[in-house]
């Protein structure tokens, strides 16, 4: 019994679910981003004023220094927070990296919706931790609990996949990708201006902490309400067996093109080096034009503007195979453009091909790998894929900026760029477009 094929209009409203709840959980996501420094320098005063000599948030800024005193040249103090930041972002990506696999194989076991919400509820206690953060154990606390927790971008996808054929399928990507692209050009602006609203005294971030809350509670109740069952097993042509009886043609063995090995790997390096080069923005910005936070954070809001517009009226058209190539291709440009630039508008040059990059790579190799796993693997298979991503993203900030501050700006672009051109080798030699969409663009 195959799975029933499903309705455009059903497929509409479940794309439509998916888009809304995807979005709020990242611009919910992305109100901390901005607000690392803030908070970090809070916590940090908030120890020194209570005489804290061997907390945590102590330890933690004592092998940070460490770390900068190891270097051929000094760093200033205002990147303590920032270097800082970077290791907690890490450690969300090791969590992450852990936790993705498990999330996507109970997914494809208990079913996408069952695992989405059990996910929430986890996302829920995270930033209900924060709320609460009136000091920095209560804060690591919120950021281990959803690195471990957080689900709703690699079941998005899946679920993007299980309701889309080969020739939906990257347009459909292209839309979860979208959905980044809007919340990293609105959500950290909105967090900052919600960090400046002081509701309470232990903890001036509580303001941004809530509402962040309130639009994961939102969230929630959206996808209990709305969000059906998108299992492929949930779908079949017998209904006298019921709506979950498995579907025999997932039994016949499925054909790939690509490796799985290839795929991950590809999508490791790739994260590795250009997670490493967007670590490093604010360093350079500052060094190069004396940026302050705010022009950092128009640079970006640009990047993310410019690759939601590619997304939604190009990305979505082109082969996904293709799509990676001028993204690497575009990567390439701006590393070595980054590595040599003396003015403004070579900066915002080489922002404009990085959002070529954001806009295309990730969502390429997610549709790729979506193509590659069977029916009844697809969660698990994913999981796997971002957890190659996340683990990428771990050691890329850690890596490039230690090579940074070596070796200077000059080197470590230079490396960057290297870098990414085995990738390009990867992508060009290594990587095949799936029979089903061979003749598309």
């Amino acid at each position: 019994m195959a799975a029933q094929p499903i309705s455009p209009a059903r497929r509409k409203r479940i794309l439509r679910v998916i888009f809304i709840s995807l979005l709020l959980d990242l611009i919910s996501f992305t109100f901390i981003l901005p607000l690392f420094p803030r908070l970090l320098e809070f916590y940090r005063d908030l120890e020194a004023t209570q005489g804290s000599s061997n907390s945590i948030l102590s330890r933690i800024l004592l092998a940070v220094n460490a770390y900068k005193q190891s270097f051929s040249r000094p760093i200033s103090d205002r990147y303590d927070v920032v270097l800082l930041g970077g290791a907690l972002g890490s450690l969300f990506s090791v969590l992450q990296a852990i936790a993705s696999p498990f999330i996507g194989s109970l997914s494809d076991k208990y079913g996408r919706r069952t695992a989405l919400l059990w996910s929430m509820a986890g996302n829920i206690a995270s930033v209900a931790l924060w709320v609460a953060a009136t000091d920095f154990r209560t804060f690591l606390a919120s950021r281990v609990v959803g690195g471990l927790s957080e689900g709703n971008v690699q079941l998005a996808t899946a679920m993007a996949a299980d309701i889309s054929d080969e020739k939906q399928r990257a347009s459909t990507m292209a839309l979860v990708g979208a959905c980044f692209s809007i919340a990293f050009t609105f959500g950290p602006a909105l967090g900052a201006a919600l960090a400046n609203v002081e509701t309470v005294v232990a903890n001036p971030f509580a303001t941004a902490a809530g509402f962040s809350l309130f639009l994961i509670i939102v969230e929630t109740v959206y996808l209990y309400m709305y969000l059906p069952e998108t299992l492929p097993s949930s779908r079949t042509a017998d209904s006298t067996n019921g709506p979950t009886a498995k579907p025999e043609a997932s039994a016949r063995p499925h054909q790939r093109t690509n490796s799985y090995l290839i795929l991950n790997f590809t999508h490791f390096i790739f994260i590795l080096f250009f997670s490493g080069m967007e670590f490093s923005f604010p360093f350079m910005t500052y060094d190069l034009f004396a940026y302050t936070s705010s022009q950092s954070g128009r640079l970006l809001g640009f990047i993310g503007l410019l690759a939601s517009i590619l997304q939604g009226g190009v990305t979505r058209r082109m082969h996904p195979l293709r799509s990676i190539q001028v993204g690497v291709i575009s990567c390439i440009a701006s590393f070595f453009l980054l590595g040599r630039l003396t003015t403004e508008a070579g900066l915002w040059t080489a922002a404009a091909l990085l959002a070529v990059t954001t806009s295309t790579v990730v969502t390429g190799l997610n549709t790729l790998s979506s193509f590659e796993a069977a029916e009844t693997e697809r969660g698990g298979k994913m999981g796997n894929h971002r957890s190659w991503g996340q683990v990428g993203r771990a050691l890329g900030p850690l890596l490039f900026c230690t090579l940074y501050w070596w070796a200077g700006r000059d080197v470590a672009y230079a490396v960057g760029g290297a870098g990414m051109l085995s990738v390009c080798a990867l992508v060009f030699g290594g990587l095949k477009a799936p029979p089903g969409i061979s003749s598309r663009g």
